[in-house]
């Protein structure tokens, strides 16, 4: 009996990009901000690309402590996301184009979400990664920490605990 082969790299790199692509790009608000993610492997970073408009404080100048939490909450949600579709992902059972037509799974719910804000953020570019702590087949507990320059020099961090969408394949599981 032999195996089947298995399909190649580059197959399963574009799968995976254009999924997550269409992920992101499916929410507006997400847009809005101008947060994108980097994919490396099955993790993600989080990038607030600089905007004048994302400034709270001109006279700082300071980012919008608003944008720091909506972009902290983003970045949990879409890594819980990527998390609870990436068995399904690599299986073949989601298809990128379905999604980037509007046919988006449901996404994590915010529970509570408490943010600490360790200093001001600066006006330039901002990177965030989610680290999920519990996920449970209904309740997900996320950390996530945002730095600028250096990721040891954390500005904000948050931690979120989030309601889980139903599974894709209906098993409760």
């Amino acid at each position: 009996m032999s195996r089947k082969r298995p399909e190649p790299m580059q197959v399963v790199k574009q799968r995976r990009d254009a999924t997550l692509n269409a992920l992101v790009h499916g929410v507006p608000y997400i847009r809005f901000l101008g947060i994108e993610f980097d994919r490396r492997g099955d993790e993600l970073t989080g990038v607030l690309n600089f905007d004048d408009d994302l400034i709270g404080n001109p006279f700082l100048p300071a980012l919008h402590g608003g944008v720091t939490a909506a972009f902290l909450e983003v970045t949990s949600i879409i890594t819980l996301s990527w998390m609870h579709l990436f068995p399904h992902i690599e299986s073949g059972a989601i298809d990128p184009e379905d999604m980037a037509a509007g046919n988006l799974p449901r996404l994590p719910r915010t529970i509570d979400f408490t943010v600490d804000y360790l200093r001001s953020g600066l006006p330039r570019d901002a990177y965030a990664r989610a680290t999920v702590s519990r996920s449970g087949r209904r309740y997900a507990s996320v950390h996530v920490a945002a730095w600028q320059d250096h990721a040891d020099k954390l500005f904000a961090q948050a931690t979120g605990h989030f309601l889980m969408p139903p599974p894709l394949d209906g098993s409760g599981d």
